[in-house]
């Protein structure tokens, strides 16, 4: 396992979220998502971030138990990559990772602002290439 302090994966966390919303937004249902294969494709992998980013998270008590169901996703979309149900994935972007992202925006107003900053650089360097990371993660510098 990587020697990352747990506050990293919280933004792995968020960068795969925004990710995910960004690719899914230009979708009206699950349908058209699941037709344009390298969408698709997208989120299911940045899906499998979030959950094991979590569960790391979840092993470090920097998020509690009460979150495992979306590791528990994770493995569901690992596990059945060929019997992946399109409408569910659809209703978790649209219905739970707002309220996950969330979860995962308080935890990061937690952590101490010169560490936070660092993070948020590190992050922005990273996802340079990505105009909408980069206006969310320049958001958190506020």
């Amino acid at each position: 396992m990587s020697e990352r302090r747990g506050e990293f994966f919280l933004f792995d966390v968020y960068v795969a979220i925004l990710k995910i919303n960004h690719t899914a937004s230009r979708y009206k249902n699950a349908q058209e998502l699941l037709y344009d294969f390298t969408a698709w494709d997208s989120v299911v992998r940045e899906f499998e971030i979030v959950g094991e980013a979590t569960n790391v998270l979840i092993r470090e008590k920097i998020l509690s138990d009460d979150q495992r169901p979306i590791v528990d996703f994770r493995n569901l979309l690992i596990h059945n990559y060929f019997g992946i149900d399109a409408e569910a994935v659809w209703d978790v972007i649209q219905s739970d990772l707002p309220l996950f992202e969330e979860r995962i925006l308080l935890a990061i107003a937690q952590i101490d602002t010169p560490h936070k900053q660092t993070l948020i650089e590190t992050f922005l360097e990273y996802n340079s290439f990505l105009p909408f990371v980069k206006e969310a993660l320049s958001e958190l510098e506020g």
